[in-house]
């Protein structure tokens, strides 16, 4: 069954394996990006591209128009979209702080409070938020990127009580190290340092995230809710 998705920040690296992952599934995919031009790739695939800062709330409504007329009310969301502004503490501004939480915390806010209004109608959705290890077990030098993601987990679970009674469950993905373009610019030493933490010895690919989340999205996964699954090798477990 063709089922109209919304992933936001699917322009590259695991947005983009997600969005690629539901569209060859059959599913009517919409994906959010900032700048830059949109990637043929999910072009070719059907994919909608709608172009969408989530920091601001009129774009993000005029999204949610757009991907409403020309796919139907979203029936998945996956909340993708992230940045960072890596800083020690005694030298991280107030802007790199705001900055990050108001991306990744309250953007994922501002979609999934958009999304839930059609799925309450429907009395059904699936709202997969992506998190990550670090939010989980902290990292030096992350403390506006960690204390966003772990805020997701509080946010989710809350939501996962507070929309259930309406078949509509809201999970997070807690991705580890992936061999992205963000990681892809990190020197030799410094991946081997990373991958010497890890117990399985390598970086995810962004696939094996896709996978994770298109699980969580599908019928198999009706009785999970409120549930963090951690995607990252094994670095993270205890967390």
């Amino acid at each position: 069954m063709s089922r109209s998705v919304l992933v936001t920040g699917g322009n590259r690296g695991i947005g983009l394996a997600i969005a690629r992952a539901f569209a060859d599934a059959g599913d009517k995919v919409a994906f959010t990006y900032r700048s830059g031009e949109p990637p043929t790739e999910l072009l070719d695939l059907g994919c909608l591209a709608v172009k969408c800062d989530i920091t601001d709330p009129e774009q993000v409504e005029q999204a949610y128009k757009e991907i409403e007329e020309k796919q139907g009310a979203v029936e998945v969301l996956v909340a993708n979209a992230g940045v960072t502004r890596d800083q020690l503490l005694l030298r991280m501004s107030e802007e790199d702080f705001t900055s990050v939480v108001e991306t990744n915390l309250t953007g994922t806010f501002r979609v999934v409070k958009r999304a839930s209004k059609g799925m309450l109608r429907a009395r059904k959705g699936r709202v997969v938020l992506i998190s990550s290890v670090v939010g989980l077990m902290g990292s030096a030098g992350q403390a506006n990127y960690a204390a966003s993601k772990a805020g997701l987990v509080g946010f989710a679970r809350s939501l996962s009580r507070e929309l259930g009674s309406r078949n509509i469950t809201v999970n997070v993905v807690a991705p580890g190290f992936v061999d992205t373009d963000m990681t892809r610019v990190l020197s030799d030493e410094q991946r081997a340092g990373i991958v010497a933490n890890v117990p399985l010895g390598r970086y995810a690919q962004p696939e094996e995230i896709a996978a994770s989340v298109r699980f969580l999205a599908s019928e198999d996964a009706a009785y999970i809710t409120g549930a963090v699954v951690p995607v990252d090798g094994g670095l993270g477990m205890g967390h």
